[in-house]
């Protein structure tokens, strides 16, 4: 059995998302190859072929792979998908865009952010946002997989891989990039950062976010928020968390006036400390939190600034 994982990058490195799926892909099959499909890639896909596990990295290197096309890179996955068994994207925007044209253009059913692998051909994954694991036994030829990636280690590095280059696929020709406008920040992206301070309705309005702000610079923490403060308009989209926000599991996850709903617990409970800092001391949030705190956020935080100096 050989496994294929989609490698997510820029062109100039690989995106730490591909390396929790390599750790995935290598569970799934004895063999691990990457596909490295952008335009002027070459230092992805050296990057790649160091990624302990990885027995060879294959090179699609052309102007229509440069901004991640869908439609150009799930042609290429389908131009090779009959040497593998598995094929592997992770479950952020850029796999979940991709995984599904191949699964329906191999005509099988995907399997979706899977959180663990029981063996080749079985899988188990997050459903009711994350009440209860479904275990998913696959008898497709070609399992076309997602992975959530706080479900596994990231792949270490150390390998040698060989690198191959393919014959890149031609521009499918059904959409074009226009532009990409980034969101400018000091601190740590989202998903990436190690530590998340993050806040609910209970902060009251946007403005009161302030109050986190030197909270997070002293801790070089992410800023998160919970969909009934994105909702409220409090702050922007791209920092929920939960369900139908981004799936996060930090080293710590600081949870300041979010009452834990359950599309909010579904994106971050897999964090390794959780605290939480709410005057209901029935908040559900308390129920997953490793240390929590009854108390009016207004007074604690700034005596939590206070204490770290």
């Amino acid at each position: 059995m050989t496994a294929l994982v989609i490698a997510e990058h820029d062109n100039a490195s690989l995106k730490g998302s591909t390396l929790n799926t390599i750790a995935a892909a290598a569970q799934c099959g004895s063999d691990v190859h990457v596909l490295v499909a952008g335009h002027q890639c070459a230092a992805v896909a050296a990057a790649a072929a160091q990624i302990a596990g990885v027995g060879k990295v294959l090179v699609a290197d052309a102007p229509q792979f440069e901004h991640g096309l869908a439609e150009n890179v799930a042609a290429q996955v389908l131009a090779i998908a009959s040497a593998y068994t598995h094929i592997l994207a992770p479950a952020t925007a850029f796999g979940k865009n991709i995984a599904p044209r191949v699964a329906a253009k191999l005509d099988v059913s995907q399997i979706s952010e899977i959180t663990k692998v029981d063996a080749p051909d079985t899988f188990e994954r997050p459903i009711y946002a994350g009440n209860a694991i479904a275990t998913v036994q696959s008898s497709d030829a070609i399992k076309v997989i997602t992975v959530r990636t706080t479900g596994f280690d990231a792949a270490g590095t150390g390998g040698s891989a060989a690198t191959e280059n393919l014959t890149p696929v031609a521009d499918a020709g059904k959409s074009a990039f226009v532009s990409r406008e980034f969101a400018k920040s000091d601190r740590p992206e989202l998903t990436a950062a190690k530590i998340i301070v993050s806040g609910g309705r209970g902060m009251g309005s946007g403005e009161n976010f302030k109050i986190l702000e030197p909270l997070a610079d002293k801790l070089g923490a992410a800023m998160g928020a919970s969909r009934a403060a994105v909702d409220a308009g409090y702050v922007p989209n791209d920092w929920q968390v939960g369900q139908t926000g981004k799936i996060v599991a930090p080293t710590l996850y600081i949870a300041v006036g979010i009452s834990g709903a359950i599309q909010h617990l579904a994106g971050m409970k897999d964090s390794k400390t959780i605290v939480a800092i709410n005057k209901d001391p029935e908040a559900p949030i308390f129920g997953v939190a490793d240390y929590g705190l009854v108390a009016d956020l207004f007074e604690a935080v700034p005596a939590l600034i206070k204490e770290l100096g």
